[in-house]
């Protein structure tokens, strides 16, 4: 599989070229390419990639202040992969950042923050968080190498591929047919969202996490009720509460939360759920057809939409929350962006183009997205999103 290159890549090596000492934690899920980027930053700076899965690499930064002197003096850039594996190194990290201003990247699942308890804590104002997730449009687009007037090409067949195999690189950036995509798919299902979730929270029933990503798999667009599920595959509301928290926590899942204003006219108790990737959510309800005949193919399309902005929101750092939005009388928005000036965005996603009406209370921008101008939303301008304008479309 070729290098593809994620912006976070440049970020890392922005933060290798500045002045900063703070630490960079990149966060994502197994598969999303952390490892093959800190490989590549290893190889361009020559320099060794310490992997916390092993006891040796962890046990060198156990905190004997000495050895921590020879680690920082030896390496002129610490990457850590797994970091989460290691939650007792934070006391060294903490060491090589206040005594010795080593460079430290780390990369790994946010569950440090976890595992390490209030040993993490002692970090506060050493470090900054970046995100390694599912493969973008915008890093797919860059990836393809195209001409400016070929990249709505590209961005076609990225929707089209992103709703039914999904974003991870090694499923994207290949020449597998489809009966090895498929395969490879259900491997990270068994392998990442299911066994090593299962193993990091010590959880008692395999079973039970995949029923629960079942069930919210086969809700696409529609708000999730825990007691509903609870009582479907037979568990109490905390544990089924618990294992949801652990999925959004791990980047399988992307809570959206209703928008509460004072106006007695918005009501949800629920919220909506949906996969940063979907070809994962394809493996788990068994579904890899094409998009003309899919009866789901609106809620896949609402997901896409929503997973590409959260990958924006993150990967560019962008100040801004995002909710659904629904009235008593039924009538909904799909996606509400709330900058922290509390200017509002309002997105509507159709899978053929449409007019959307106003139905959020407060001043806001109205678009509609569909297939054939999505990428206008990608890459749209961060104070654009809350534009009002005259025109209700992108």
């Amino acid at each position: 599989m070729s290098m593809i290159k994620r912006i976070i890549e440049g970020e890392a090596e922005n933060y290798l070229a500045g002045k900063t000492t703070k630490i960079l934690f990149i966060w994502g899920p197994r598969r999303s390419g952390k490892t093959i980027l800190l490989g590549e930053i290893a190889r361009r700076h020559g320099v060794r990639v310490f992997n916390f899965d092993l006891l040796s690499d962890r046990e060198k930064f156990a905190g004997d202040k000495t050895q921590l002197e020879k680690l920082a003096r030896e390496e002129k850039i610490i990457l850590i992969d797994e970091v989460q594996n290691g939650p007792e190194a934070t006391v060294g990290l903490k060491i090589l950042h206040d005594l010795f201003g080593a460079k430290i990247i780390a990369t790994g699942s946010s569950e440090l923050r976890q595992k390490g308890s209030g040993e993490f804590d002692s970090l506060a104002g050493r470090f900054m968080e970046r995100y390694c997730l599912p493969l973008s449009a915008a890093e797919a687009v860059t990836a393809a190498g195209r001409k400016s007037y070929e990249e709505k090409q590209v961005y076609k067949r990225f929707q089209e591929a992103g709703q039914i195999f999904g974003g991870y690189p090694e499923v994207y950036d290949t020449n597998l047919d489809e009966k090895s995509k498929i395969e490879l798919l259900k491997n990270i299902v068994e392998t990442y969202v299911l066994k090593d979730v299962v193993n990091i929270y010590e959880l008692k029933n395999v079973k039970l996490a995949r029923d629960i990503l079942i069930k919210i798999g086969l809700q696409l667009g529609s708000e999730v009720s825990i007691r509903e599920i609870a009582g479907t595959v037979s568990a109490s509301v905390p544990t089924v509460a618990s294992y949801i928290e652990i999925y959004i926590k791990n980047y399988v899942l992307i809570s959206l939360p209703s928008f509460k204003t004072n106006l007695r006219r918005a009501v949800s108790e629920n919220r909506k759920l949906y996969f940063y990737d979907l070809g994962i959510r394809n493996a788990l309800v068994e579904d890899f057809r094409g998009l003309e005949l899919r009866p789901d193919r609106g809620g896949l399309w609402e997901n896409f939409v929503i997973a590409e902005m959260e990958k924006r929101r993150r990967n560019e750092n962008m100040l801004m929350n995002m909710y659904f939005y629904r009235e008593y009388g039924g009538r909904e928005v799909d996606l509400v962006l709330e900058d922290y000036h509390k200017n509002y965005g309002c997105i509507e996603m159709k899978r053929k183009g449409a007019a959307a009406r106003p139905v959020f209370p407060l001043e806001h921008s109205l678009k509609v997205v569909n297939p054939d101008n999505y990428q206008e939303l990608l890459a749209a301008k961060e104070q654009d999103l809350f534009r009002v304008a005259e025109d209700r479309g992108i």
